[in-house]
């Protein structure tokens, strides 16, 4: 049995429309998607690492049997970071977690922590260091909400462009995007022969994509054509 795993970006919910979308087409395979809430215990004390760690606990409680894990945006991060780990540790012969050989990654941001945090200017990351406290816009909870520099600090410890990785990796990157660079993407993938890029006309988000990212992640990870996805 398949496990697979929906990654939210930041500032999203275990509840996004993409997560309620790949559960839907899921479910007549038989398969349940697991969100994880990385909301919890608190947005405010967000991190890379406490999201890694949150999946990595996740995967150690499974029964046997290979995964996929499905990142957006910091979810691809942490995605991709939890299966450079595993790799890792299955390198150094220990045992590892359930063995992931599937990413799938919509609009990864691979340069989390390596460019500036919403495109802050240089004083206002130095603001946000000083006072321990810059306001988002959460779309998860359609609310503003605050977030604290540690997610910023922990983020500069992970170097994703000094990491390979075998496992097979999709990827889904909109053209249009004004919050990842697609050019990052491209390059990021281009030198690591796992990966493949499917650009598509989109922002993002990637709303006006979905029906092609489900057939073709769907191809991707094995699973029949011949079965509808119903509601």
């Amino acid at each position: 049995m398949r496990h697979i795993f929906y990654l939210h970006g930041f500032a999203s919910s275990a509840q996004s429309t993409k997560a309620a979308f790949f559960a839907r087409r899921l479910r007549p395979h038989g398969l349940t998607l697991r969100c994880p809430d990385f909301n919890e215990p608190d947005f405010e004390t967000l991190t890379a690492s406490r999201m890694i760690a949150q999946v990595e606990a996740e995967l150690a409680a499974l029964p046997q049997g290979p995964v996929a894990l499905i990142g957006s945006s910091l979810g691809g991060f942490v995605a991709f970071h939890v299966a450079v780990r595993q790799a890792a540790e299955r390198g150094r012969a220990r045992t590892a977690t359930r063995p992931i050989d599937r990413l799938v990654l919509l609009a990864p941001a691979f340069d989390f922590g390596r460019t500036a945090f919403s495109g802050m200017a240089a004083e206002d990351v130095a603001r946000w260091r000083d006072t321990d406290r810059h306001e988002v816009f959460h779309y998860g909870e359609n609310r503003p909400r605050v977030i604290r520099y540690a997610i910023y600090a922990d983020a500069q410890t992970y170097n994703s462009a000094a990491c390979a990785l075998a496992v097979p990796t999709l990827i889904f990157q909109g053209t249009g995007d004004s919050v990842v660079d697609p050019a990052m993407v491209r390059a990021f993938a281009g030198s690591r022969p796992a990966m493949s890029v499917r650009a598509v006309d989109d922002d993002h988000l990637l709303m006006s994509s979905l029906d092609l990212m489900w057939t073709e992640s769907a191809a991707f990870l094995g699973l029949p054509e011949s079965r509808s996805f119903g509601e």
